[in-house]
């Protein structure tokens, strides 16, 4: 009868190469197992776990992680304050389907801030030090030195959102383009004409995106896609409110808002109540995430959905890939990976 659990055919604890041989395969694959790489197929994995069960081997994980140079520890980098992260539901999901996705393996995760030039000078230094096995950079501007910085380090890196459409980096988005149409398409089904956007940072290539979508929408309705309605925003509360009352200051007779985030519309509506425009009666409002916000709203939002959590899975996904191949996609000379999720208009009554 087999003992479980107890000792290898050398007496000690059971080897990775006893595991291989119960397995039937070869060493390598043991590893690629143990270590969460996605380049093994279930029928492998599930063979290899039932042999590291039936052996009850525990891998040395300090061991492991120093011949492989590895740290065994991923950092989610937000190159944004910290009281922007904790105020918008965005970084929180995203955080959600990371965290998911990892809970799995056995990579610990970092959060790390690096919203002013100390703190982006301490997480090179940091980073330089090939600290951690591979990076998560969300909410990426395109000034931001860091992508640049992982590439020269060649420290596997995935972005949340390109910033160009020339990106090299691997990265996660959702369809901005393609949401922002979707919700300009449902206010002219609704009769309105007079369609304002509140952007988010210019500097964000999703941003752009969304600007792209809503004028080409109007467009396509023969819709003139008005300068004057148009407002930069920040995709902050605040912004929205600035960017609303700059519109309305303009734009007067404006009979629907497209807003790029849900905080940007919660902003947009006080600054329409201030002038005692009625939401949906005289203006129609759109915002864009699918947050908490926009169910607990008064009136609750109409609001593109992005997948978020999920985005961060994807984004755990690709990174985890990436440890597994050592080197980076640029000088790999492959494909660019570069995943887009599917957005979803979801009806609520502020249209």
């Amino acid at each position: 009868m087999a003992t479980h659990g107890a000792r290898g055919r050398s007496g000690g604890r059971p080897t990775l190469e006893e595991v291989a041989a119960r397995a039937g395969v070869g060493r390598g694959t043991v590893s690629r197992v143990i270590n969460g790489s996605p380049r093994v197929s279930d029928a492998t994995r599930a063979v290899v776990e039932a042999a590291v069960a039936e052996l009850g081997y525990v891998p040395n994980t300090a061991a492991r992680a120093l011949a492989a140079n590895r740290t065994d520890a991923i950092a989610l980098v937000v190159p944004e304050p910290e009281t922007r992260f904790f105020a918008e539901p965005y970084f929180s999901d995203m955080l959600k389907g990371v965290a998911a996705e990892l809970s799995d393996t056995e990579m610990q995760l970092l959060l790390i801030f690096a919203g002013n030039d100390r703190e982006r000078q301490r997480l090179a230094q940091y980073l330089a030090a090939h600290r951690v096995d591979g990076v998560l950079l969300v909410s990426v501007h395109a000034d931001d030195p860091l992508p640049d910085l992982l590439a020269q380090l060649e420290i596997p890196s995935v972005i949340s959102g390109p910033r160009s459409a020339a990106e090299t980096l691997p990265s996660v988005d959702s369809d901005n383009y393609g949401g922002a149409r979707q919700a300009v398409e449902h206010l002219l089904s609704r009769g309105r004409t007079r369609i304002a956007h509140i952007t988010g940072r210019l500097d964000v290539y999703g941003a752009q995106r969304r600007i792209d979508g809503y004028r080409d929408a109007l467009r396509e309705a023969g819709l003139e896609a008005n300068g004057n309605l148009i407002e930069a925003g920040d995709f902050t509360e605040e912004g929205g409110t600035r960017a609303m009352a700059a519109l309305l200051a303009r734009v007067p007779d404006v009979d629907a808002v497209f807003a790029a985030s849900d905080v940007t519309a919660a902003g947009a509506r006080q600054a329409l109540r201030e002038v005692g425009r009625r939401i949906p009666d005289d203006v129609a409002l759109v915002g864009y995430d699918d947050s908490a916000i926009a169910r607990h709203m008064d009136p609750p939002l109409t609001s593109v959905r992005q997948p978020i959590a999920e985005m961060g899975r994807h984004m755990i996904d690709l990174l985890l890939t990436e440890i597994a191949d050592r080197r980076p996609a640029v000088s790999r000379g492959l494909e660019r990976r570069q995943v887009v999720l599917a957005t979803e208009l979801v009806e609520r009554t502020s249209s």
